[in-house]
């Protein structure tokens, strides 16, 4: 299992050229998912599996405690039964206390924003090395 690597902004780093960055991890995640599902999905159902991709997003700004977004990759059988997913957080904001996520501001919590430290491409061959893991199991 792999272990994501992220750098920790605080509210003071929220600057618009983060932002920025934020949304162009986001759609370029989306594209590659959406790339990947393109070229893998008719080998999958020719198994009788089906590959399916999302961007996942939680809230509208990404400064806003509960703002999140991911990308995943997910194989099912033919009946819809979950076979494995991989799932990629791509940031998170949200308020921490004492070194725990807490839903609301209280007195003394700070609010941190995550961001995956990792490039697009990366991302990219750890998802395709994923699908031809499954793939090679799938047909040995």
């Amino acid at each position: 299992m792999r272990e994501d690597v992220f750098m920790k902004y605080f509210h003071r780093t929220f600057t618009s050229e983060l932002k920025g960055k934020i949304h162009r991890i986001e759609k370029e995640l989306k594209e590659q998912i959406e790339k990947l599902l393109r070229e893998n999905k008719a080998a999958f159902s020719k198994k009788g599996l089906k590959l399916e991709a999302e961007f996942n997003q939680e809230g509208r700004d990404v400064f806003q405690p509960g703002y999140s977004s991911s990308i995943s990759l997910g194989i099912s059988d033919k009946r819809g039964d979950l076979i494995d997913v991989k799932i990629i957080k791509i940031w998170e904001c949200e308020y921490f206390f004492l070194g725990m996520p807490v839903s609301k501001k209280i007195p003394g919590s700070k609010l941190f924003g995550e961001l995956l430290d990792e490039s697009s491409q990366e991302i990219t061959t750890e998802l395709e090395q994923w699908i031809a893991e499954f793939w090679d199991e799938l047909t040995n």
